[in-house]
């Protein structure tokens, strides 16, 4: 990473490329990746603002109407206006590849160059499922995505979502009510909440999470944005959860979205009579995992390809650890991602050998550990 990344928050000047960055990514027809190619071509976000039409033509998807917007950008964008928005309220300005910025949005080939956030990202939030479906959730809907969330929550994972009514709502308002985390991601901007009635929700989840947008504060939502939001809700989630889509939902762009990245997903079946439950049953049959606990979704979930630390303390590599009592942690964070002698990790643990022995037996069960000659164990 190069340079100290200064937000709005924290220091009153924000550097200068994380400016020049933010002037080039609200331009209309500059999108995500039109905006790396550029920056890759031409070597920094104000060298893209200084070039000349020469050398921003060679920039494949680059055409006259564009480079012309590029070069009367301060005509188009105020980021003065913008940066005092963000300094007003709370909100942080996060540049892609420098501190604060998600790390799972950088599995995106078009990864938003800049994130309003307000609230707090934590590294924690790696620990993430994504729950969508409906904004016409039934009432067995809702009750399954508040219980899910509130449970996934309590576990230590944090729940993502897009703020809409219905499903989305139930996830995130299940989540608060269990004191865990939640992060919205909106289909407009920060200073135009969608829909008017979930500014409180929003308040609430900014204040033990994250609300996060790519779009500039002023930003009305429009139809197009919510599909486009969807890859970042896919991007931040170990998994995805549909609970209640019909046959043309967006949950199942998320969804889509979400295999593509090589994430899971996963469906709560519903009654076969329902609408709203055509989609999520589709999944299921097309090879989604089907889960009806959570401890269904924990288990679904492999071995993640960096550890967390959680808020507790705790190292954790595999979502299925969440489930382990003190006595199964104790014993498995005894273990290393090498050989271990069994030898040591009774001594390491300060257990009983039997129940050290017993304990092993189970996280093998549970593929957290597998045993390798004997007098070994080797964490996974």
């Amino acid at each position: 990473m190069d340079g100290p990344e200064l937000t709005s928050t924290e220091n009153p000047g924000i550097d200068a490329d994380t400016i020049s960055t933010l002037r080039l990514a609200m331009l209309p027809g500059i999108g995500p990746r039109t905006l790396t190619a550029l920056i890759d071509a031409l070597g920094s976000p104000q060298q893209v603002l200084d070039a000349d039409p020469g050398r921003l033509a060679v920039v494949p998807g680059v055409g006259p109407k564009l480079i012309h917007t590029i070069r009367t950008a301060s005509h188009h964008v105020d980021t003065d206006s913008i940066v005092q928005w963000c300094r007003d309220h709370d909100c942080d300005l996060l540049r892609k590849g420098h501190r604060g910025y998600p790390r799972p949005l950088e599995d995106l080939h078009d990864a938003p160059p800049i994130l309003f956030a307000r609230g707090r990202l934590t590294d924690a939030d790696e620990l993430a499922v994504a729950i969508v479906g409906t904004r016409h959730a039934t009432a067995y809907g809702t009750r399954q995505a508040d219980r899910l969330a509130y449970g996934l929550a309590k576990a230590g994972v944090t729940v993502v979502s897009g703020m809409a009514r219905g499903i989305d709502a139930a996830a995130h308002e299940g989540a608060l009510s269990a004191g865990g985390r939640t992060i919205a991601v909106l289909g407009g901007g920060l200073g135009k909440i969608y829909p008017p009635e979930h500014v409180g929700l929003a308040d609430a989840i900014a204040a033990d999470g994250a609300v996060i947008s790519e779009y500039a504060p002023d930003a009305k939502p429009r139809g197009g944005m919510f599909p486009q939001r969807n890859r970042i809700i896919a991007a931040l989630s170990l998994a995805t959860l549909v609970i209640e889509a019909p046959d043309r939902s967006g949950s199942l762009i998320t969804a889509r979205l979400a295999g593509e990245l090589g994430r899971d997903v996963l469906a709560l079946p519903g009654a076969v009579t329902s609408r709203a439950s055509r989609g999520a049953n589709q999944l299921i049959r097309d090879g989604a995992t089907l889960v009806q606990t959570v401890d269904d979704v924990l288990e679904s979930l492999g071995p993640m390809a960096r550890s967390v630390q959680t808020d507790d303390g705790h190292e954790v590599r595999n979502p299925a650890e969440l489930k382990l009592n003190e006595l199964e942690r104790t014993v498995l964070e005894s273990v290393d991602a090498s050989p271990t002698l069994i030898d040591q990790v009774i001594a390491r643990s300060g257990l009983p050998a039997h129940q050290v022995m017993a304990t092993i037996s189970v996280l093998e069960i549970r593929h957290l550990i597998r045993r390798q000659s004997g007098q070994y164990v080797i964490r996974i």
